[in-house]
């Protein structure tokens, strides 16, 4: 595909990330024209909504690039203040794929936080909320889904004839990193808070070539508290962590309170220092557990991206670090765009340089 099919829309709850895409692509493209399509998202007072594309999209290669958990945006239902729910958000982007009318030549949808990935399996009477999300992209006609760090990628069995692809912003984060931290391998652990999380540990202890711990979350599954089986204890499975630096990773940061009991039990083990790597840092319950967290000195930082929306009263404190991964999506859409094999970017390692001795 040639450069001028390549088309960006960017929703209202990604502006300024998209609009550090478009800056990229233009860069790398060496255009100077925005790849941008404007688009008008409307709310009426009693919540519905609708999307009109304000130019043309016939034969254009589409990237609808969507943050579907941006908690800022508000709108007026009913005369009372409302928070667009990611429900709301996702709804927008099928607007958006409507719309097109069937125009375009390709359909890429863009989410950096997966719609409902949370709820990617079923258990016994329950709704399976991101194979549903997924068959309905494709039954609309969406071509691509892109996204970083699903939190369970065997998703994409619900559609097995759509690319899906996902990618890991574990370069990035590391690049901030080694910016602001010294890397000691010999006393340096990387750590997976659970069984999930395991993948993601493995491929960052790849990458600093330094061993793996594992803590195993045992449950009382009599019980359910908000909506799961409460914390018995966590076991750990590795090496003596006594002096050792801890590199805790996952995909996300919700409450925040299952890393904050890792972090708890590490220093029980003699840590010396603790560090979170989380892809997203949703603060669901507002940042105050860091805070109190950071002051106890259970933790030195977090280090997380710009993938999802961040409050900027969060970012400006001082253990958060949000890497740029702008750059790195440009790139992965001007792959596609290309018609370029993706899998170097997929299993992208950049390698820690060793130190002179």
């Amino acid at each position: 595909m040639e450069d001028k099919d390549l088309c960006l829309i960017v929703m209202n709850n990604c502006k300024e990330f998209g609009g550090k895409v478009d800056k990229h692509l233009m860069k790398m493209k060496k255009s100077k024209e925005s790849f941008i399509l404007p688009i008008d998202a409307v709310r009426f007072s009693d919540g519905e909504g609708k999307v009109k594309l304000l130019a043309s999209i016939r034969g254009k290669d589409v990237y609808i690039i969507s943050d579907t958990h941006n908690y800022s945006l508000k709108y007026k239902m009913y005369g009372e203040e409302h928070t667009m729910s990611p429900d709301e958000h996702f709804q927008d982007i099928k607007r958006t794929i409507i719309a097109m009318m069937g125009h375009a030549k390709r359909i890429s949808v863009v989410m950096p936080f997966l719609y409902e990935s949370r709820q990617h399996r079923r258990k016994s009477r329950e709704s399976l909320d991101c194979a549903l999300a997924l068959q309905e992209l494709e039954a609309l006609g969406v071509d691509n889904i892109i996204t970083f760090d699903a939190h369970d990628p065997n998703v994409q069995n619900a559609i097995p004839t759509m690319a899906f692809d996902n990618f890991f912003p574990t370069n990035d984060i590391l690049c901030e990193f080694l910016k602001n931290e010294e890397v000691d391998k010999e006393n340096t652990l990387v750590i997976s808070p659970d069984a999930g999380a395991m993948d993601r540990a493995r491929f960052l202890a790849d990458i600093i070539k330094v061993d793996v711990g594992l803590f195993y979350k045992r449950r009382d599954l009599s019980k359910v508290v908000n909506g799961s089986n409460p914390i018995e204890a966590h076991e750990y499975l590795g090496k003596d962590l006594e002096g050792k630096t801890a590199i805790v990773v996952d995909d996300m940061i919700a409450s925040g309170r299952s890393l904050i009991d890792v972090a708890e039990e590490l220093h029980k083990r003699k840590v010396k220092k603790v560090y979170f790597f989380a892809t997203f840092a949703l603060f669901t319950n507002g940042p105050d557990v860091f805070m109190d967290a950071y002051k106890n000195k259970l933790f030195e930082r977090i280090y997380t991206t710009n993938l999802t929306y961040i409050p900027q009263n969060i970012l400006e404190k001082p253990w958060i670090v949000a890497a740029d991964c702008t750059k790195f999506l440009a790139e992965i859409v001007d792959y596609y765009n290309q018609g370029k094999s993706i899998s170097e970017l997929i299993v992208k390692k950049t390698p820690i340089p060793e130190k002179e001795k």
